[in-house]
């Protein structure tokens, strides 16, 4: 392939990202008002091939957002209800002895993570034990059950969510799991204004919007693709890398604020994802080349799960977004 024909190629498939992006984004808003930043951070999780945890009040609309957007993904979707008494293989399958004609045969039931998009409701809810049951399907995107490797299908997403407030009952994530998550997004109350437009339209009307389906699994692995093909100045790259070795307590460089307030900062993967989600980020905004601005945005969901405040923080009531906006003026 000559590079004439690669740059054509590259221009099309952007082309119709932008028409997809569009699709999907109009299709959403049938049945999720507002929010369009989330939307637009659960679309990069998806293009980036990552995993979202989805921080938000009870009834702020998490596992609605999650199912219109499986649907106009036209992907397989699963759910799991994340309970104290909820097992490892509730969630990754478990063999089974069958018997036959041959005799006794072990047979593999696929649990519920074989999916392209799983919904882990409540995540926080469910032991350590369960939680990590999920870590090798994050990383990997294989499942082991005695001994064999099954693979699962790709694009494969987690969107996991949990209550910020309810504590009673709950599991904290191991940070080994919580740096898995590409992000953690924030889903906040609508404004006064959406929130009267919610009310007006689930208050009058019964059935629920038809979601129309916008791409494909095929589609989307193409897409991913696209977004590692953005290109990045060495500066936007150092930018990163400043800005995540920032959040260390132990850097030569870093500030008074996260020498005090800072127990451990972000590792490697965090720069990578930054990187990334920026690329994509750059794709949605209709550029191809990664600006200042898509590393300021995507820093704080990509840095708050993997930023470990102290004692001094909570006692001081220091935030880590705040220690983060700190941060992304200082360098951004």
């Amino acid at each position: 392939m000559n590079n004439e024909n690669s740059d054509t190629e590259i221009s099309a498939l952007v082309e119709l990202f932008n028409q997809r992006m569009e699709q999907i984004q109009l299709q959403i808003r049938k049945a999720v008002v507002g929010q369009d930043e989330v939307v637009n951070q659960l679309l990069i999780t998806l293009l980036v091939g990552g995993h979202c945890l989805i921080t938000g009040m009870p009834g702020t609309a998490k596992t609605l957002l999650v199912k219109t957007l499986s649907q106009s993904l036209g992907l397989s979707f699963n759910r799991i209800q994340f309970t104290p008494d909820l097992m490892p293989t509730d969630v990754t399958g478990t063999d089974i002895i069958e018997e036959n004609a041959d005799g006794r045969q072990w047979r593999f039931v696929p649990g519920p993570v074989f999916a392209n998009i799983l919904l882990a409701d409540e995540i926080n809810r469910t032991p350590p034990k369960t939680q990590a049951a999920l870590l090798e399907a994050m990383q990997e995107q294989t499942v082991t059950v005695r001994g064999t490797i099954h693979q699962l299908d790709k694009p494969f997403f987690v969107l996991a969510t949990q209550n910020p407030i309810e504590l009673e009952g709950t599991y904290p994530l191991p940070e080994a799991q919580l740096d898995r998550f590409l992000f953690n997004v924030m889903l906040d109350y609508l404004s006064a204004d959406e929130e009267l437009d919610v009310v007006n339209r689930y208050t009058t009307r019964v059935d629920t919007p038809e979601i129309d389906v916008c791409t494909s699994a095929e589609e989307i692995l193409q897409f991913q693709w696209l977004v590692r093909q953005v290109p990045v100045s060495q500066e936007m790259n150092s930018l990163a890398v400043d800005l995540v070795r920032a959040t260390r307590p132990s850097d030569a460089k870093a500030s008074d604020k996260v020498k005090r307030y800072i127990n451990h900062g972000a590792s490697v993967r965090a720069t990578m994802s930054l990187t990334l989600a920026a690329k994509a980020r750059a794709l949605l905004q209709g550029r191809y080349h990664v600006i200042a601005e898509d590393i300021a945005v995507m820093a704080p969901p990509i840095l708050r799960h993997r930023v470990l405040p102290n004692y001094f923080a909570e006692s001081d009531g220091v935030t880590v977004d705040d220690i983060l906006s700190d941060l992304i003026n200082q360098h951004i």
